[in-house]
């Protein structure tokens, strides 16, 4: 990746702006697919360029340029200084550089330097083993093992002062196998389609683990062929990790945005049921729901130090003991809002402008062993890999399907079921939650594929979760 001076390029900023900042994205995507035993994907691509902001009349104005040299910088922010001077005539709210926050820092991502410690054809040849292991019977009649490798260098100066480098090596990873008996049809994968997204490099695979972990997945496939059907009732739900991913990035994540609830985001990703005179006094679950923003885990998908607008990232109780506390909004929203936030303000490349987003959002682990939570529960079902998701455009209502679940008898695991679903409304459902494992059951998650924002900007999220137990939750079957 070519090495820009910004403080250079800031320089060559001509236009009477209050505030001038310039961020710089470079980042190397490496997919690599093997599906059916053959390689479907082996590729690598690289962008870069530059955002240009500027504040003038109380009105941010930006300009995305890949011509990194002065005069593109100096024609780019003369564009964002124009929209800024036309935005001002329309301005429903006036912000002052104290929306950019002046910080200097860095951060790297864990194991940054041992990208290349695997060459390309051992990954290939990981990933088709993994395939192979995949392959325990002739129903599975189509397998697929995914590795793709993201490297993105990130900078960050400002006229103000701000001066930050992060670098981040992030790795998604997905198996799947689709077994089929006539028109029976089921399938499996690892952790719920893509849901093993982490910052880590090629130390990630054990190749034994690994290996036992794609058997197990092709064998629970086949298993799902002759499983029951998931009864239908309101019973005791115990929901695995994985698909407490999901069911925090929905109901939790999405519904605390803070530009979400101002409005922002009506037109395509909507409202939320959460009201700003809510944050210190809603009840949002029961006393038993910590849900945290953290971008301190080192091996989350969204860990880093600082968000795009320079604002440094701390570890915050979003929920705490059930009560929310804080929203899901970086400066400016916290500025409109008068409701404490985090540093989420976040871009999915240089050629998109911030918006709040969600990073790390997790639900802190309690003090309950799995065996506990299950030797708990008389007649319930538990639930894991999300492999569908619907929920109303406030995150209120929502029906979600997995792809594996054994029923709970009497305190003990006992049939598979297949074809699982549960419903619910987001506030009734999260007090009910009744227990919530410890450490042991804790795991960390990660999706690469968030979308929000006109112009759609898809963004990485990392999500972890304990085991969890919810109450005479809706819970039924059906493909």
């Amino acid at each position: 990746m070519e090495q820009i001076d910004l403080k250079n390029l800031l320089s060559a900023v001509d236009v009477p702006a209050d505030w001038v900042g310039i961020r710089e994205v470079s980042e190397t995507h490496t997919p690599r697919i093997v599906r059916d035993g053959v390689p479907q994907m082996n590729a690598s691509y690289t962008t870069q360029g530059l955002m240009i902001e500027v504040l003038s009349n109380g009105q941010f104005g930006y300009y995305g340029t890949p011509n990194m040299t002065n005069e593109g910088v100096s024609n780019a922010a003369q564009k964002a200084f124009t929209q800024a001077q036309l935005a001002s005539k329309h301005a429903a709210f006036e912000f002052s550089e104290d929306a950019r926050p002046a910080n200097v820092g860095n951060y790297q991502s864990p194991f940054v330097k041992k990208k290349d410690s695997l060459s390309p054809g051992e990954l290939n040849k990981i990933l088709l083993d993994a395939y192979n292991h995949l392959k325990v019977s002739d129903k599975i009649v189509s397998a697929r093992a995914l590795l793709q490798t993201i490297q993105t260098m990130f900078r960050f100066v400002s006229s103000n002062g701000s001066d930050i480098s992060q670098e981040f090596l992030m790795l998604e990873f997905d198996l799947s196998a689709t077994a089929a008996d006539g028109a029976n049809q089921q399938t499996r994968t690892f952790g719920g389609m893509r849901g093993n997204c982490l910052q880590m490099g090629m130390e990630y695979f054990d190749k034994l683990e690994l290996f036992a972990q794609s058997q197990k997945i092709g064998e629970q496939a086949i298993e799902l062929l002759d499983a029951d059907e998931c009864p239908k009732g309101e019973m005791d739900l115990v929901i695995a990790s994985d698909q407490m991913m999901l069911q925090i990035h929905e109901s939790v994540g999405h519904a605390l945005e803070v530009d979400r609830i101002l409005g922002d985001e009506r037109n395509y990703a909507g409202w939320s049921f959460v009201n700003l005179d809510d944050f210190g006094k809603l009840q949002y679950g029961s006393e038993l729901m910590n849900i945290t923003f953290d971008p301190t885990l080192s091996s989350e998908f969204a860990s880093y130090a600082f968000d795009d607008g320079g604002l440094e990232a701390t570890k915050e109780y979003l929920i705490k003991d059930g009560v929310l506390k804080r929203g899901l909004g970086g400066k400016e929203s916290q500025i409109r809002s008068g409701v404490s936030g985090v540093a989420n303000f976040r871009a999915s490349s240089w050629n998109r402008a911030p918006i709040d987003r969600m990073a790390n959002i997790n639900l802190e682990p309690g003090e309950s062993s799995f065996d506990d939570i299950i030797s708990s529960v008389e007649n319930g079902v538990y639930m894991e890999s999300n492999r569908s998701w619907s929920i109303d455009d406030y995150r209120n209502k929502f029906q979600f399907g997995c792809e594996y679940a054994k029923l709970i008898e009497n305190g003990k695991l006992t049939k598979t079921l297949k074809n699982p679903n549960y419903r619910g409304i987001s506030n009734p459902f999260w007090n009910s939650l009744k227990m919530i494992g410890n450490n042991d059951t804790f795991s960390i998650y990660g999706t690469p594929n968030c979308g929000k924002g006109e112009p759609n900007q898809v963004i990485r999220v990392g999500h972890a979760s304990p085991v969890c137990l919810f109450e005479n939750i809706q819970v039924f079957g059906g493909a």
